[in-house]
């Protein structure tokens, strides 16, 4: 049961499908964006678990509500409007230009038309989605496999969420990155974020780091991290972050990434995935705090 909850999933095994997923996700999102009212830290952009895979939530378009739904159990794009109407495609192997045009039109076939900036961020090489005619695998089983892993871990990353009382982020993923992420705030301001991320104005950047922050979250990996692992990070860093002793014994803190880093296979193959996520969320979260002075009887239960 441990392994059918949390699936193995090697990113060399469904790397070329992780990429035409991730670009796929890219579209959906930047819909939302341009359609949502803007939210603090970019939160108006992303994505959210659901029991069938992933949702934009509903976005508003003039008077009118959609969202849009990967269903990745029966692997179909969906859109769901307020009004009854419906539309949607299957998820198979396909170019990005061609997902993205069956997603345009649909949206204009359901009077829902959107226009959207149409090349991707945050990755090193941005090539327009109309443009990108190359043909895409669809690994059925492996993006599943990806699914059930949000799944778990958006349920144990919202149990982490529940004991702060501060400022704190949804557990959403962030189409940028393709991440699973949660943030902690301490409520106070930090110094300008240095920017830098390919393909993403400064500004961006900016805002997001705009205050002191603690964030976790899941990946399924990419270089130098090639394997799937959970992340945790503190903006600014206070000194010591990285000396600091965290738990489990399989964490490490990558230079490379100036993150903690727990692989996803200790948590997998563990006798209690939730402790031992819990345990690596929950302790990275306290060297953040505990050496950048957070007021944690204020912020937490």
């Amino acid at each position: 049961m441990k392994n059918q909850d949390w699936p193995r999933l090697p990113l060399a095994e469904w790397n070329d499908t992780r990429e035409t997923l991730h670009m796929w996700l890219q579209i959906v999102g930047k819909v939302r964006l341009v359609k949502a009212a803007p939210v603090n830290h970019s939160w108006h952009a992303t994505t959210y678990v659901t029991a069938r895979g992933l949702t934009t939530s509903p976005i508003p378009h003039g008077e009118r509500t959609f969202e849009i739904d990967l269903d990745l159990i029966d692997h179909r794009l969906l859109i769901s409007t307020n009004g009854g109407a419906s539309g949607g495609f299957a998820l198979e192997p396909q170019s990005v230009a061609t997902f993205y045009k069956r997603l345009m039109d649909e949206l204009v076939r359901l009077d829902l038309p959107v226009r959207i900036h149409a090349s991707p961020n945050e990755v090193p090489v941005s090539r327009r989605f109309d443009e990108d005619t190359a043909g895409r695998p669809y690994d059925a089983d492996a993006v599943n496999r990806f699914w059930r892993i949000l799944l778990q871990t958006d349920r144990v990353m919202k149990q982490f969420r529940s004991r702060f009382i501060g400022k704190c982020s949804p557990v959403h993923l962030f189409w940028g990155a393709m991440d699973l992420a949660v943030t902690r705030f301490s409520g106070r301001p930090a110094p300008p974020h240095p920017g830098g991320i390919p393909n993403l104005p400064d500004r961006v950047t900016r805002e997001a780091y705009s205050h002191e922050v603690s964030s976790a979250g899941f990946w399924a990996g990419t270089p130098p991290i090639d394997y799937p692992a959970f992340y945790a990070y503190a903006y600014p860093v206070p000194t010591g972050f990285a000396e600091t002793h965290v738990k489990p014994a399989a964490a490490f803190y990558s230079p490379e990434l100036k993150e903690f880093v727990l692989p996803y296979d200790a948590v997998r193959e563990s006798t209690s995935p939730d402790d031992t996520l819990l345990e690596f969320l929950q302790s990275t979260y306290e060297a953040a705090a505990n050496l950048a002075g957070w007021d944690r009887a204020a912020l937490e239960r």
